[in-house]
Order: C-alpha cells, then sequence, then structure tokens
C-alpha cells in the first residue's frame, strides 16, 4: 500500500498534495487544467505568456500596445474561470522574467486572486516590489542551480527583506521546453543539484525553504524518489497534456499521445536558450536554422528576441500558438523527456489518482 502523500504548504497556502501543475504554454495550462488541478488537490498553474494573442481583446488593427492590454485582461478572465471552477483551491501563475509586461503581469496576477507566483527564464530580482501590496501571494522563483538560488535570496534579502516562498528546481535532463543554457545546468542531475541547495538554505541562511522538483516527474515512484531526496513536493508538466481538462487542441494532446521518446528533440529558441520539444516539420527546419521559417515578429513580447532583433529563428510567440491551436506540424510542439508513456486520454483527477494513490483524488 502506498503511503499518504504529505501536504505542501508554500507560503500562506496549503495544497493537500505536494504536486504542482507544470505552466505550459500558449493555453496550454489555463483556467480549465488548473481548475481541475486545483480542484483535485494538487497546484493548478496558469501559463501567463501570449494569452492575449487568441482572445477577443486582441486584433491585428489595434493600436501599438495592445497586445500587452489584451494579456492583462485575459489574465484576468483566466483566472476568474479557474476561481469559478475551484473556488477553494490553489491556483498559481506563471511568469517569464524575459517578457517586457513581466511586471504588469506580476502586479495583475497578485491583484487579481492568484494564490502564488511563478516565475521562470531569467532571474526575478525585483519581484517583491511588484507583489508588495499583496504579502499573500506566494512568490515561487525556478532554478536550474545553487547559483541562482544564492542571487535571489541575496538580493531579496538586502532590498527587500525577505526571502522566497518556495523554488521549483528544474532538472534540465528531462524537463520540457525552455532548459539550461550553460554545461552546468544542461547536465545537472538533480539528485546533485537538491542537496547543495538544501546545505546553502539551512546551514548559511537558517531557514527551511521548500523546494519542489522538476523535470522527468511521471509516475508515483517518481514522487516518491523526489521526496526521498528532501524535495517538498514536484512538478508535473507533460503528464497533464495527455488530459480531457488540458486547455489545448485535441489534436495537440493526440500527438503527444502517439509521440515516443525518440521523438523528442533539442531545438534553439529564439530567447536564447535550448528547448526540448517533438520532432515535427517545425523543429526540423527550426534545427537546420531553414531560411523557409518565418521570422516576423508578431507581438514584440521578449525583451531580447533573436526573431525580432536579429532576423533569425523564429516568433516563439507565434509556434507555441500555431501548435496548440492544433497546427502541430508547423507549430513548436514543447514536451519533456518522459513522452511516449501515456496510454490514453485521461481525466485529471484520474492522473491526481495515480500519483497520489488516491482513488477520488478531487477533494476541493
Amino acid at each position: 500500500m502506498l503511503r499518504s502523500l504529505p501536504p505542501l504548504r508554500i507560503g500562506q497556502h496549503t495544497a493537500h498534495y505536494p504536486i504542482v501543475q507544470g505552466a505550459m504554454a500558449v493555453r496550454v495550462s489555463g483556467a480549465s487544467l488548473a481548475g481541475a488541478v486545483a480542484n483535485a488537490g494538487g497546484v493548478g498553474v496558469i501559463s501567463s505568456l501570449g494569452l492575449g494573442l487568441n482572445s477577443p481583446y486582441f486584433g491585428t488593427r489595434l493600436r501599438q500596445g495592445t497586445f500587452f492590454i489584451a494579456n492583462q485582461l485575459a489574465l484576468v478572465d483566466e483566472l476568474q474561470k479557474a476561481r469559478a471552477l475551484s473556488p477553494d483551491g490553489m491556483i498559481g501563475v506563471n511568469i517569464l522574467v524575459a517578457t517586457k509586461d513581466y511586471s504588469v503581469v506580476a502586479r495583475t496576477a497578485a491583484a487579481n486572486g492568484a494564490n502564488l507566483i511563478i516565475t521562470a527564464a531569467g532571474l526575478p530580482l525585483h519581484l517583491p516590489a511588484y507583489t508588495a501590496s499583496y504579502p499573500e501571494v506566494a512568490l515561487v522563483p525556478m532554478v536550474c542551480g545553487l547559483e541562482a538560488v544564492q542571487t535571489i535570496c541575496q538580493t531579496w534579502q538586502q532590498q527587500y527583506d525577505r526571502l522566497p516562498d518556495a523554488f521549483i528546481v528544474e532538472n534540465s535532463k528531462a524537463a520540457g521546453g525552455h532548459i539550461g543554457t550553460t554545461c552546468e545546468e544542461f547536465n545537472s542531475q538533480i539528485e546533485n543539484v537538491l542537496p547543495h541547495i538544501q546545505n546553502y538554505l539551512q546551514n548559511q541562511l537558517q531557514v527551511t525553504i521548500p523546494l519542489i522538483a522538476a523535470g522527468g516527474i511521471w509516475e508515483r515512484a517518481d514522487v516518491d524518489r523526489m521526496l526521498a531526496l528532501g524535495a517538498s513536493g514536484v512538478q508535473v508538466g507533460t503528464r497533464f497534456i495527455t488530459t480531457e481538462e488540458c486547455d489545448a487542441d485535441r489534436r495537440y494532446k493526440e500527438f503527444h499521445l502517439n509521440a515516443s521518446s525518440g521523438d523528442v528533440v533539442v531545438v534553439p529558441s529564439p530567447v536564447g536558450k535550448p528547448a526540448r520539444a517533438l520532432r515535427n516539420a517545425f523543429a526540423e527546419k527550426a534545427i537546420a536554422a531553414s531560411p523557409d521559417l518565418e521570422r516576423r515578429c508578431i507581438a514584440n513580447c521578449l525583451e531580447n528576441c533573436l526573431c525580432r532583433d536579429h532576423r533569425q529563428s523564429y516568433c516563439i510567440l507565434q509556434a507555441l500558438a500555431k501548435a496548440a491551436c492544433g497546427d502541430v506540424e508547423n507549430g513548436l510542439v514543447f514536451s519533456g523527456a518522459n513522452v511516449g508513456r501515456a496510454e490514453q486520454i485521461l481525466s485529471v483527477a484520474e492522473v491526481m489518482a495515480e500519483l497520489t494513490g488516491v482513488r477520488d483524488a478531487v477533494i476541493a
């Protein structure tokens, strides 16, 4: 018999199970998926990247800057939908530090009911300033190694007299989407990284901060292994793509369902980091730097972009949105290394039941 999983406390909030749903863009993890995971006792997470793109708030003839306004309005809608689905569940928003509207999206998320804000794609050195009016909102940076943890903790202590409420520690060898840029990050084993971070937090800062292990988490054995290493919880991404509640098009889910581990490739990205994705016509062109790749920036969303600034690579927003809308050959399909293990499309409750060992995982 499986032993009961412990709850996961992040700041002022507690999830019944130590399972955080990974953020996946564009609109792969929206209100539907986040609400279902929160209802099942986990932490549901809305990915904020590009929410405004296919929303009613964005149009090609609207004035410059409206894309960012559309993102704000669309995020408010998603948070309201997620909260309607899960009135008492734990709902978070993932925000990329590398986006131009990062600070505005952080403030919008905090002001509209997000229980926690998760950051990725950069060091969130000034995040506490953006959420200062909402001390109940937990702040959770995603990191790949000890150096990022040290930089964030030192900066936050000196400037804001606070520390993060948790860290998500990414296993770059298995995680989907953008992964570490340095050899140390790319080849790091999470079994080695977690103890170094724990040692720093406990022995140097003398604090206990929850660490959430991310990348390659698929089944209950993976959860137990990470908890045994000292993690307080895990983040699960790819496993939730092949669920009924996943916000992506059915064709996107079936593309993952029919893929195998041999279909996983690493592609270059306009953000300057490699990314793990599934092989398709688009990925082949991206890897080959094909002249057939469209190099038109559609939203000016990133602070630094190889597509916009140097006419290299491709528009990441457009590529991700195409795939999530069902054009799985001409869009970018992010995936973790464990793809191919799903046998059918299940409900979130069924996936959570497998991960937790509790038949009726829905508790909220």
